[in-house]
């Protein structure tokens, strides 16, 4: 599972802040960076194709390993052509090459996800998961130090080309990790939707029906509208909306301003050298710490306040970005001091709402709701990320990183909102109060 989260790490940064730097360097507009950032919603809307991954057989594949490592093979083959064709791209002469490729990536990176999160719940008994989720974040934190830090520093001394190259042949750790690993054991047979009610009152409605109509409208009754129906129907439909509004806002800060970090320590003076080291390195470290630090802070604190910490936490950081943006020329204590701030609140900021969604996550319906929640929360942000660019452009870092942390203010007030109407005390539905 470590293995397994470094290889669905390593894509992540290559295709966002890792390739901004790049085109930055190559003197790719703001603009156009910015908008490349719209790979990203690929990430939030894998549900869409995730059934397909869940049952699709692969031609040829299939026999010789299984459904989920035929699709971690494929998914992960792609991600190498993709990353080989972007280390041969030249971004000044064809920028509308890399975003393609750029985009051929991140989709099968999210096609890697939704199979390696497969063959975790199925490679192991439900109190090994805890164990198999921490390897994999480790592993991904990981993957992202080397998408980052090890990429600029080795495009600092060798060049974009051999850095890119050499990403795609590290791709191979996830490679032989799948070939080592064993296929899980067939899943049970799903009848869980022939078990909820709703979905059989309509089957029996619509006996007329040919027999692939009638299996297809009951897998979207049972894994897209129930799970609705659970969340509007415990919450209560005032509620539900503002939650569902809080989700939307919450990471409007840290999403928007993502693209244009880099871009901003290139602009500002710093060498690749020195963004490798302080910002990835540095950062990522920090960012693990920062985990450790959220996880007391829910645990003592709860859920509620750990929200807000992080809301305020995040409004700080990018306000220190503000202030780093009026210094004269580069400052690595400035940039380490600001960096050090924005990871420990984005660990923060990030924790707390995977633990708020997490605790509003039905058991009945734990996958579908939580994937719903996750895609809801960061296509908001995905979206106004890719405009980023174009605000720089006409009001500079300054007064865009005063923006970024002003997104953060109609969070905090739906999450006052949502604490006077008793949201975080109101019941899973398992019996479980928040």
């Amino acid at each position: 599972m470590l293995l397994l989260g470094f290889s669905a790490g390593l894509p992540f940064f290559l295709v966002f802040q890792t390739l901004s730097a790049w085109l930055r360097q190559d003197g790719i507009q703001r603009a156009t960076i910015g908008m490349l950032a719209w790979v990203g919603i690929v990430y939030t809307i894998k549900f869409l194709w995730a059934p397909i991954v869940d049952r699709l057989k692969l031609p040829f594949l299939h026999r010789l390993f299984g459904r989920r490592r035929s699709w971690m093979l494929l998914a992960q083959a792609g991600i190498a052509i993709g990353l080989l064709n972007l280390s041969i791209s030249e971004p000044s002469a064809d920028v509308l090459r890399v975003a393609l490729w750029a985009l051929f990536v991140a989709i099968c990176a999210a096609t890697q996800d939704i199979a390696i999160d497969a063959w975790r719940i199925e490679s192991a008994p439900p109190q090994m998961q805890g164990a198999m989720a921490a390897a994999y974040q480790l592993g991904y934190r990981l993957a992202l130090m080397a998408g980052s830090a090890g990429a600029l520093t080795i495009a600092a001394g060798f060049g974009w080309h051999a850095s890119y190259a050499t990403m795609a042949a590290l791709v191979g750790v996830g490679v032989i990790t799948t070939l080592a690993s064993r296929e899980p054991d067939a899943s049970a047979s799903r009848d869980s939707l022939q078990r909820e009610e709703r979905v059989i009152e309509w089957l029996d409605r619509r006996t007329h029906w040919p027999h692939w109509l009638r299996n297809a409208g009951a897998w979207f009754i049972g894994a897209v509208v129930c799970p609705l129906i659970d969340f509007f129907g415990r919450l209560g439909w005032g509620s539900a909306v503002l939650i569902l509004l809080f989700m939307a806002s919450y990471r409007l800060t840290d999403f928007t301003m993502g693209s244009m970090a880099n871009p901003f320590y290139i602009d500002k003076g710093f060498t690749l050298a020195q963004i490798a080291t302080v910002v990835k390195v540095f950062g990522i470290a920090t960012s693990m710490v920062g985990i450790v630090i959220a996880g007391i802070v829910i645990a003592k604190l709860g859920v509620l306040r750990a929200l807000v910490l992080g809301s305020c936490m995040i409004i700080a950081s990018n306000l220190g970005f503000a202030v780093l943006a009026t210094t004269d020329g580069p400052s690595l204590i400035g940039l380490a001091a600001v960096n050090s701030l924005d990871n420990l609140a984005l660990a923060m900021h990030g924790t707390s709402l995977i633990a708020f969604l997490s605790g509003l996550t039905s058991p009945k319906y734990t996958a579908t709701q939580y994937a719903l929640f996750s895609s809801f929360y960061a296509l908001p942000g995905k979206i106004l990320e890719g405009f980023s660019g174009f605000v720089v452009d006409a009001i500079g870092y300054k007064a865009f990183f005063v923006y970024t942390a002003s997104l953060s203010l109609p969070g905090l007030l739906l999450l006052y909102v949502l604490a006077r109407r008793g949201v975080f005390y109101k019941s899973r539905g398992d019996g479980h109060s928040e």
